[in-house]
């Protein structure tokens, strides 16, 4: 099959934002310096596109400041950061119940320290309400952890109105943006966000192996390194340095990555988010209308556009989900992803346990002829 289409971009996006290739390439090539170590004009410049891209970072989040933007390797490191940095033996926290492993799995393990949790209810289209959170609010919760978007079935949580009951009742608030970032605008001072956690290669168009977090000022004085090492800066004390973002970034930063991730911004800046969204919409829209008259697929989550982004799951309940997406990767040339997705908590909300769903997941730079071609094998496959 010469033609292949790529549906994976929930998983990571490709094809990636243009100049991103090139600028790491160039990075590499011409000078691969370090920062805050090297005393010399290469590092300073290469530093002040380190600083431009949290710049970027912190206005497409609207946060108050570049200082608060910290770099990990992706947004399962954020979260580890997150969770065993905050929690203590005691603690109680709520989680939605579409959270990825990223979420879950570091919670499981801390239920061995005392450090407990409770899934907040969702329907079985990933629909989560708002006032249900309340009523879950114990004396020793600290912190709401959720992700904005399933990267099951693409269903976007309240999180505004979440944000707001978290203000209400004193608690952290931790928003997980893997599938939303680069979609969607995202107000950290709005949404009463006090970490956001980003992963550069899905929506923001980058390289795998960049991502991070925004942090609050309340919660960064009560957040613990979970990391410690050198910095370049206060070398003479043994103890990691107090001031963003240097508290959290031990070590040599993935600076090509972080160059590559620049680019994506500027990308994305240059474009606009809007336009992307509306586009990815719009092909979702197509596929949607069109997969509701195969008959042997079921749509896992949204059957419209409301509150939804552009990941949609089926399941064939009468087939092997795992054959399907293989007929298609190798008759159509269609690339999904065929599984659980490592959250198996959002497959038992959407029903989809154990046999998990074949996800598609669309890209700007999809086209509706794509889509089309899709449908198409899917009727051939079922002799619809």
């Amino acid at each position: 099959m010469e033609q292949k289409i790529y549906f994976d971009n929930g998983s990571t996006s490709w094809p990636k934002a243009p100049g991103v290739a090139s600028s790491m390439s160039k990075l590499l090539e011409s000078g691969a310096f370090n920062i805050n170590r090297g005393n010399y004009e290469g590092a300073y410049e290469l530093e002040s596109q380190v600083l431009l891209t949290r710049m970027q970072l912190a206005k497409l989040f609207h946060a108050p400041d570049s200082r608060c933007v910290v770099f990990t390797p992706g947004i399962t490191y954020s979260l580890n950061y997150l969770i065993k940095g905050l929690l203590k033996p005691g603690d109680h926290v709520l989680v939605s119940s579409l959270e990825h492993n990223a979420v879950m799995r570091p919670l499981e393990q801390l239920t061995l320290q005392n450090i407990h949790y409770t899934m907040i209810p969702a329907e079985t289209d990933g629909t989560t309400h708002p006032e249900s959170v309340t009523k879950l609010i114990r004396h020793n919760t600290k912190a709401v952890i959720m992700l904005h978007a399933s990267n099951v079935c693409g269903t976007i949580l309240p999180i505004r109105e979440i944000g707001d009951i978290c203000r209400r009742h004193h608690l952290f608030f931790a928003v997980d943006t893997a599938q939303s970032a680069g979609s969607v605008d995202i107000d950290m001072q709005k949404c009463n966000i006090d970490f956001l956690a980003f992963t550069g290669h899905k929506g923001l168009l980058g390289p795998q192996g960049i991502g991070g977090f925004l942090v609050s000022e309340a919660l960064n004085h009560d957040l613990t390194p979970l990391i410690a090492g050198g910095t370049g800066s206060q070398s003479d004390s043994l103890l990691m340095p107090d001031h963003l973002p240097d508290k959290y970034e031990s070590g040599t930063l993935n600076l090509p990555g972080i160059i590559g991730l620049h680019a994506a911004l500027t990308y994305l800046e240059e474009t606009g988010i809007p336009a992307i969204h509306q586009k990815k919409m719009d092909l979702t829209r197509h596929f949607l209308e069109n997969i509701q008259a195969i008959p042997q697929a079921h749509i896992a989550g949204k059957k419209t556009l409301q509150d939804r982004l552009s990941v949609v799951s089926l399941d064939f309940p009468e087939y092997d989900n795992a054959q399907i997406a293989f007929a298609l990767e190798q008759d159509y040339g269609i690339m999904t992803r065929v599984g659980l997705h490592c959250a198996p908590m959002a497959h038992q909300a959407l029903h989809t346990m154990p046999q998990g769903t074949v996800r598609f997941a669309f890209s700007h730079f999809n086209t509706i002829e794509e889509i089309d071609h899709c449908i198409a094998g899917l009727r051939e496959l079922f002799s619809v």
